[in-house]
């Protein structure tokens, strides 16, 4: 699980934890019932139980404050170790067919997506907050796999990189479009499927 941190800390009272996650969690509700468009800082910090000035000292504007409200839930995720990477795999891509198949995640990410198409800096935080952290499960899930040997290490940085970019892409990608697009369901038959087609790629000699 990552750790959240919504915005640089800035001088006055400490943080509060609960408020933190009631804004956070007013956000995501304000977000499925009004979108993108209707949503403002004032509806949240009035379903949130705050002042107004409580979210402008913890995030700068809307653009932050959803982003933010949208990756702690993929913070949930967490790779377990079930024995194989392909036990590994599975695992993972289930818990996170689950958090897109709620509400507030599904309504949530679609929402600050479609708004990135327009807006480089909110796409720059979407990586920064969302894609980049969750980019640290494939480090982990791969380094096991090497610790275990079921895949080789890795020598060159470069291709290292690459090759953790290519796996997030395929994992995020398909299980996104499945869900969000196709609306067909991410059972563990699908995943299973999937599964074996991504390890074919990973195992296969360079």
């Amino acid at each position: 699980m990552q750790s959240r941190s919504p915005s640089a800390a800035r001088p006055g009272r400490p943080r509060s934890a609960t408020a933190d996650a009631a804004i956070l969690a007013a956000t995501r509700e304000a977000l499925v019932e009004l979108g993108w468009s209707k949503l403002t800082l004032g509806d949240v910090a009035t379903r949130a139980g705050v002042a107004k000035t409580t979210l402008y000292r913890r995030w700068s504007g809307k653009n932050e404050l959803v982003v933010d409200a949208v990756a702690e839930l993929f913070d949930e995720l967490c790779l377990p170790d079930r024995g194989s990477l392909a036990a590994d795999i599975e695992g993972v891509v289930l818990q996170f067919a689950a958090i897109l198949a709620r509400p507030e995640a599904r309504g949530g990410l679609m929402a600050v997506v479609t708004e990135a198409t327009r807006d480089d800096a909110l796409r720059a935080r979407i990586r920064a907050s969302i894609v980049d952290r969750q980019k640290g499960l494939v480090l982990q899930g791969r380094s096991r796999a090497q610790q275990r040997g079921e895949l080789p290490p890795e020598t060159d940085p470069e291709e290292s990189a690459r090759t953790v970019d290519l796996i997030f892409d395929m994992v995020a990608g398909a299980v996104v479009h499945r869900t969000l697009v196709s609306g067909r369901p991410v059972d563990e038959e699908w995943v299973r499927g999937f599964t074996q087609i991504l390890l074919r790629g990973l195992t296969a000699p360079s």
